[in-house]
């Protein structure tokens, strides 16, 4: 998936989604008023209203309230295309049209009795001859059993085929759209755990995929027939869903541009997320716009201070949270909350792209290091100046002791052969690193007539390490030291495991020399760091430092 495809599809997207949301109204819709009480004549479209409340009822159980809405129809309807009306209710409801009774949704007044009956959603065929252009009066008849504290009382008019389609057209391009985030969930998910140091992955992919859950949480009432008891559920699931994204998006952010004191102001951001969840709770429209706003302040402002510091990719971020704030001023909150989450996601995608082709460059970089200390290293074993003290040695003992003499020439025959074997190879087994140690060894101690010991402990024969990295760290310990007291130089190697990482201990016991302060590593030092970013990238630890009994080298690969 690459930035630019992702980027084209978004783009598209957003404009089908737009233009789907965008519909020519047939009617004008003026106040609405309402009463607690239940009486057949309210319906009439005469009847005189004007001692009605305009507030929405206040309700304490499942008592039935009336509400009379005057609409004006601005076009009579074309034949064979009748109108139709959508409310958008909470409860069980009857709709009646100029004092005629057109569609039922349940039983308002007896939902106590016969338990819950309906949907969220319904549409009723509006009879032709009652949607002539003028004055025109709705009157419906509700109930609140299980959800009184939230009357509602807003309606859509349109041609009936419009309002059975338009919003499953928006809905299939909504959930297209999401289908892109979750994807985006499941590939970034991947690679993080291909590699678990990557957290903002982690992250970015559990945004990716809340996003694509809130989507679904928010057009589920187009497609599946729930009664408005179940949808306080999901209005607390939308509630949930945008808190995690609110908090998740800003601690993104925090991870790709670090500022003073971070771990304490998103521990401040998580308190006020939490004050707006729960201050008006049952108020879930006044809930998400403040915890969406305040996603938004507290990302621009990390951003704002990436850009202050020229981190890269801190401008581009900052220009998708503005043009998410200028959607927000010129459409709705349901469309602006989706599509100014997905340009915001959509820059978070964009700092992962920077930091992904930041590691494969400086992975392409390691293994051209590699390749040159690779060479280097074999250079220094084979140069004149070692070659010449070996065959220096070697005339001595030749000349002192022949059989002796014929050892050494096989124990020098066998390391070159090991290098040849090992030298291209990106893993070998540990077995046979030790065993060009130990030949290494061999060769040293008639050379330097020192007696030279190895030792493991915990080994696993069947590990795989980058090959010359023991051996190197031996050779320091070699010319970095002398002898102890009774001419020896000992070598220990320590394997231990557990399910985060595998720790390789070497420790060299001599009288190790002293060495000038640099920062700067020596090639062999440059060579072990550079096999094991060419192997595990990021996913290592390396420390060489004095011990007591000499020098100790760790090396840690994580899981």
């Amino acid at each position: 998936m690459s930035l630019r495809s992702f980027s084209y599809f978004l783009f598209v997207s957003i404009l089908l989604l737009m233009t789907a949301c965008s519909e020519s109204l047939v009617f004008k819709e003026y106040n609405t008023v309402a009463k607690i009480g239940d009486q057949e004549e309210w319906a009439a479209k005469n009847w005189n209203d004007e001692d009605w409340d305009k507030a929405k009822p206040l309700l304490e159980d499942g008592r039935v309230f009336w509400s009379r809405t005057p609409i004006d129809i601005l076009k009579t309807p074309e034949p064979l295309h009748p109108y139709a009306i959508r409310p958008y209710l909470y409860g069980e409801y009857e709709v009646f049209w100029d004092g005629i009774l057109i569609g039922k949704n349940g039983n308002p007044g007896q939902e106590a009795m016969l338990g819950p009956k309906g949907k969220m959603l319904t549409a009723f065929v509006i009879p032709s001859h009652l949607t002539e252009e003028g004055e025109h009066l709705l009157a419906i008849r509700s109930s609140l059993h299980y959800f009184p504290d939230h009357v509602g009382m807003k309606v859509d008019i349109a041609y009936y085929d419009d309002l059975l389609t338009d919003r499953l057209i928006e809905t299939s391009y909504m959930h297209i759209f999401a289908g892109a985030f979750l994807i985006a969930s499941i590939y970034f998910l991947f690679l993080f755990l291909g590699n678990k140091k990557e957290y903002p992955m982690l992250i970015f992919s559990i945004s990716c995929f809340l996003f694509f859950i809130l989507n679904l949480a928010e057009f589920i009432t187009t497609y599946v027939p729930i009664h408005y008891s179940m949808h306080k559920i999901r209005l607390e699931v939308i509630g949930i869903l945008m808190f995690g994204i609110s908090f998740l998006i800003p601690f993104y952010f925090s991870m790709q541009f670090p500022y003073p004191k971070r771990k304490i102001l998103l521990f401040i951001y998580a308190g006020v997320l939490l004050f707006i969840f729960f201050i008006k709770h049952d108020l879930f429209d006044f809930t998400s716009r403040n915890m969406a706003l305040s996603m938004w302040m507290f990302s621009f402002g990390i951003v704002l201070f990436g850009v202050y510091k020229k981190i890269k990719g801190a401008t581009l971020v900052l220009i998708t949270l503005l043009l998410s704030l200028l959607i927000n001023f010129v459409t709705s909150f349901n469309i602006s909350l989706f599509v100014g989450f997905s340009l915001i996601l959509l820059g978070m995608f964009y700092l992962l792209s920077l930091r992904i082709k930041e590691q494969r460059l400086a992975y392409e970089t390691s293994l051209v290091q590699s390749t040159r200390l690779r060479l280097e290293l074999l250079k220094k074993n084979i140069q004149p100046h070692f070659l010449m003290n070996t065959l220096t040695s070697l005339i001595d003992w030749i000349e002192e002791s022949p059989k002796k003499g014929v050892l050494f020439i096989e124990a020098l025959a066998k390391e070159f052969d090991l290098f040849n074997q090992i030298e291209n190879q990106t893993l070998i087994s540990i077995s046979q690193e030790i065993a060009l140690c130990r030949s290494h060894l061999e060769i040293m101690e008639y050379r330097k007539e020192i007696n030279y010991s190895w030792q493991d402990e915990g080994v696993h024969l069947e590990e795989k390490i980058p090959p010359g990295i023991l051996h190197t760290l031996l050779e320091n310990g070699i010319t970095h030291s002398l002898p102890q007291e009774d001419n020896s130089i000992k070598f220990k190697l320590i394997f231990k495991s557990n399910i985060n990482y595998k720790c390789y201990t070497f420790l060299t016991y001599a009288n190790v020399l002293e060495t000038k302060n640099n920062s700067e590593d020596g090639t062999g030092l440059r060579y072990v760091k550079a096999r094991l970013s060419e192997s595990y990238q990021e996913q290592w630890d390396f420390t060489s430092e004095p011990a007591k009994h000499g020098w100790k080298n760790t090396i840690k690969i994580y899981s």
